[in-house]
């Protein structure tokens, strides 16, 4: 089963060209970088008025974020395959219980990071 399509509405043809100087585009990759964004994303946020996060995001925990979600979408399909009814035969309900622990160690560790 593949990924459902785009409405036509949400689908990005119109591409936009914008020359800036070298301390234009520094400022704005550094304010997208902050924010955890491409620059494409920030210049689009702003143009269209919509409200940028609040919360700046270091970019070691930016990357951790990344990664965390890839871990996610891994044992979401493991659940899948789980619940499906497959025989088991990586002890797939042992290893989710394991990386449940780990998942919720990682969680607080970030909470007591958090600035």
């Amino acid at each position: 089963m593949g990924r459902p399509k785009k409405e036509l509405g949400n689908l990005k043809i119109i591409q936009v060209n914008v020359r800036m100087t070298a301390g234009e585009y520094v400022k704005v990759s550094s304010n997208a970088e902050t924010l955890g964004i491409s620059v494409a994303d920030y210049i689009r946020k702003i143009g269209s008025g919509k409200p940028l996060s609040k919360k700046m995001v270091n970019p070691m925990d930016r990357e951790l974020f990344v990664h965390l979600s890839r871990i996610g979408n891994n044992i979401n399909q493991l659940t899948k395959v789980y619940n499906s009814g497959v025989r088991d035969p990586f002890n797939i309900k042992e290893q989710l219980i394991e990386v449940k622990d780990l998942l919720q160690f990682l969680k607080s560790n970030i909470s007591d990071n958090d600035r």
